[in-house]
């Protein structure tokens, strides 16, 4: 503007050329073209204008005002600042705040609003001779309040259309800010705005209101009240009882503080009245049942408003937001702690979120889940409740717990639906720390009870052989078979314990097939008699129509004989055990409420004892490893983790009932097989067979002791063995030796493991026989190809019998 002036022919105007301006006029333009505020100076008896750059930003799209009289540019406003321009002409300075003009700045009328200063300027002798007009265009500022106070009018509206009673307190002493009409009627006319609920309301003294809401306030806790008799002044004076369903919701600040309390809730005077009538007479509920039931539809739908007004409420409380859903145009409206909650826009949910963009965060997973429960609850009427993750912009997951209810209309179609979001996510943290936990004490407890074991069951080889070392020393050989079975049968206990493990880990390799459990409980009915003894009934109901299971037969028995002798045992007086057979069809729904099973045919094989029973505390640890009721040493507390294990690995699962001083009940669920059931064995012809001697077997074992021992064993037999400590070592035996009749080796070699070694040697010669042994068979449990083809399984440790009986089985000796 500066530029513009200085190029301006004032010659032209009553203002005269720049070198003739007055030292004043000079002095006040400069000054104002150095501020940024907008600024215009009006001089002359024409008040004709020169201006800086903020002042010319005020004009909008009017014409060119420089050197322009006052009455041309602001022509449609001139009557109003005619008279406060000239008042500053006589040398009295005006300051308005929000004044409106009718101008015409973009070309057609528009209210504006303006504070602005109109001050005199003088020249050297005292005389005005123009006006330094400063301004501030105050348009925006004026409408936002217009529209704040139509807002707070608007919402005043709908508080005073609640069904119930409403009031607002502010301050730790409860100053009230707002009652609707509702609430005036409940407590009679009184003066409310800007006074105490004790001054207010003084007959209250003594009822518990003034410590209710002091609590509140001191808390931050919600308080809600059904029929809370109060004792109110009436306008008689008098004092009656009314009773009132009331609710206390503290107001939270942005910071976290209680603002005040948001008081709502109901007369219910007439309705506890009305139920004290009805409970005197039988005939007058009769008579006054149809006038009931309409007054409880409309309590009813009076409740939901209450309910949707509560919802929104909680919206100042932490971790709860409220959102509402309009089916029409398909769109939710969210509160603050919504839009954080999900990772929204605040103030575009708060307007009106599509439902694409509500959702737009909610995880893949969960997806599926949700759409069906938002389908469901547009078809029928009810609470509906769904807990999901949020994949928040953050870069967190959140967890959200969403309620909500739908409204139909009188057609029947939904309408909207109502609902909370509750911040889930530091609970669920809390509660996988206690599983974390949990985890870690179930891990002591296994480890402390498998190092009690076998440091027992070690010291039973260790001694034993430590012995027979000092008798061969001092050449005493008498007896030293004795302490050779002793150490054999701590290595068979340590053996056994182990495949329990697995067992209970579903890592044990089961050889399943097709089995009739009928067939199987007969061929156990005389080993559990004799297992049970005389003072117990055994029952075995066969169930001839039972479906046949995929299972394997020696851990079924196995497992049945656990449970009998257990059931035997919470029997020492005597009674009954019943082992039926039942066919069962789970549904999805039904197989749900069963832990580890899907929905499926199976076979329940319940074990049902009349014993002693258990505690719940005894139930929920029955199933862990080493845990046991029985006294020391007469249990290993295996049994049941063993049989779970067991079940589990199978597809099928164990459900334990107990009653203390009843009995128990172990439900074993097998899943139903697809083929018939197979003969447990299959005999063979007789084969003529080569001698020992002629047969030539390769040994693969990266355990130096264990390949020594199983070489020596095989070669005492009269076996051609050749031996390798890894995988690559017995691919080469294989590449350059004689036709290899038996490949015996571990699974868990260095280099080439024993399946590939298998492979690649069935690869070469087709008719070789394949036995591989593990120690641990977590990868044989878990995949089934391990063992396709001709192979074997033997599972460490074993009998050196049982391999030389497998051997020459599989040689035809």
């Amino acid at each position: 503007m500066g530029a513009r002036i200085r190029a301006f022919d004032w010659a032209a105007t009553a203002v005269g050329a720049i070198d003739t301006w007055p030292a004043a006029l000079k002095i006040s333009v400069d000054n104002m073209l150095s501020s940024d505020f907008p600024a215009c100076i009006f001089w002359g008896a024409d008040f004709v204008a020169i201006y800086n750059d903020g002042y010319r930003v005020l004009l909008g799209d009017k014409p060119e005002a420089l050197g322009q009289p006052m009455r041309v540019t602001w022509s449609k406003a001139w009557a109003d600042l005619r008279p406060i321009a000239e008042k500053a002409m006589q040398g009295e300075s005006t300051f308005i705040e929000d004044y409106l003009v009718r101008a015409d700045r973009r070309g057609f009328l528009e209210d504006a609003f303006f504070t602005f200063c109109y001050s005199p300027l003088y020249d050297e002798h005292g005389e005005v001779l123009g006006i330094l007009d400063t301004v501030v265009e105050t348009t925006g500022k004026v409408l936002a309040d217009r529209r704040l106070q139509g807002e707070r009018k608007r919402q005043n509206q709908l508080l005073q259309q609640m069904p119930g009673f409403v009031a607002v307190l502010a301050g730790p002493t409860h100053v009230y800010t707002y009652v609707n009409d509702a609430y005036v009627a409940i407590s009679g006319p009184r003066e409310f705005l800007g006074r105490t609920v004790r001054e207010v309301f003084p007959e209250l003294e003594g009822q518990g209101i003034y410590e209710l809401l002091d609590g509140v306030y001191a808390t931050g806790q919600p308080v809600h009240a059904k029929a809370l008799p109060l004792k109110l002044q009436g306008k008689d004076g008098g004092q009656g009882t009314r009773y009132i369903d009331l609710l206390y919701e503290p107001i939270h600040g942005d910071d976290g503080q209680v603002l005040g309390i948001f008081v709502g809730g109901y007369d219910t005077t007439e309705h506890v009245r009305a139920k004290a009538e009805l409970a005197e007479s039988e005939a007058r509920l009769l008579a006054l049942a149809a006038s009931l039931e309409r007054q409880v539809d409309q309590r009813t739908r009076a409740l939901q408003d209450s309910e949707d007004f509560t919802r929104l409420a909680l919206g100042a409380t932490g971790g709860v937001g409220v959102w509402s859903y309009l089916v029409a145009v398909d769109k939710f409206y969210c509160d603050a702690a919504i839009s954080e909650l999900y990772g929204l826009d605040a103030t575009v949910a708060a307007n009106g979120i599509s439902r694409r963009g509500f959702l737009a965060n909610v995880h893949p997973e969960d997806m599926p889940r949700l759409q069906q429960t938002m389908s469901g609850g547009l078809q029928t009427e009810g609470e509906l409740e769904l807990e999901y993750r949020i994949c928040h912009p953050d870069g967190s997951v959140r967890a959200v717990l969403s309620r909500g209810h739908t409204y139909f209309d009188e057609a029947g179609h939904a309408v909207r639906r109502t609902g909370v979001g509750i911040d889930m996510t530091r609970q669920r943290q809390l509660e996988e720390q206690l599983r974390q936990s949990q985890k870690m004490d179930a891990l002591g407890q296994l480890t402390g009870g498998i190092a009690h074991d076998f440091n027992n069951m070690l010291q039973g080889i260790v001694m034993p052989l430590q012995l027979i070392r000092k008798r061969v020393a001092a050449q005493k050989y008498e007896g030293l078979e004795r302490y050779i079975e002793a150490g054999l049968e701590s290595a068979r206990r340590a053996a056994s314990i182990t495949q329990r493990l697995l067992a209970f880990s579903r890592r044990q390799p089961l050889v399943n097939r097709s089995i009739s459990l009928s067939s199987a409980l007969r061929g156990l009915e005389a080993i559990l008699r004799n297992a049970v003894g005389e003072n117990v009934t055994l029952v075995i109901d066969e169930a001839p129509d039972a479906w046949d299971v995929l299972t394997d037969p020696h851990q079924f028995d196995s497992a049945v004989l656990n449970l009998t002798i257990n059931a035997r045992d919470a029997m020492p007086d005597g009674g009954t055990l019943t082992i039926a057979l039942s066919n069962v069809a789970l549904t999805a729904a039904q197989a749900a409420r069963i832990e580890g099973l899907a929905a499926g045919d199976y076979v329940r094989v319940a074990v049902r004892d009349t014993g002693v029973g258990m505690s719940n505390a005894v139930m929920a640890q029955a199933f862990e490893p080493f845990f046991t009721t029985k006294p020391l040493g007469q249990g290993t507390g295996l049994g049941l983790s063993m049989i779970y294990g067991y079940a589990r690995q199978s597809q099928g699962t164990v459900v334990l009932e107990s009653v203390e001083g009843i009995g128990t009940a172990v439900n074993l669920y097998l899943p139903r097989a697809t083929a018939l059931a197979v003969p447990a064995s299959v005999a063979l012809p007789d084969m003529p067979s080569p001698s020992a001697s002629q047969r030539q077997i390769l040994v693969v074992e990266d355990d130096e002791v264990v390949r020594r021992m199983a070489v020596e064993l095989l070669r005492d037999q009269g076996y051609q063995v050749l031996e390798a400590s890894d995988g690559a070592q017995g691919m080469a035996l294989l590449e350059r030796s004689a036709p290899i009749d038996l490949l015996l080796s571990d699974v868990g070699l260095p280099g080439p493991n024993g399946r590939q070694l298998a492979d690649f040697a069935l690869s070469r010669m087709p008719d070789m026989r394949v036995i591989l042994m593990t120690g641990y068979a977590a990868h044989v449990a878990s995949d089934a190809a391990l063992l396709r083809g001709d192979v074997e399984l033997m599972v460490k440790p074993f009998d050196a019998d049982a391999l030389l009986r497998k051997v020459g089985e599989l040689l035809g000796r």
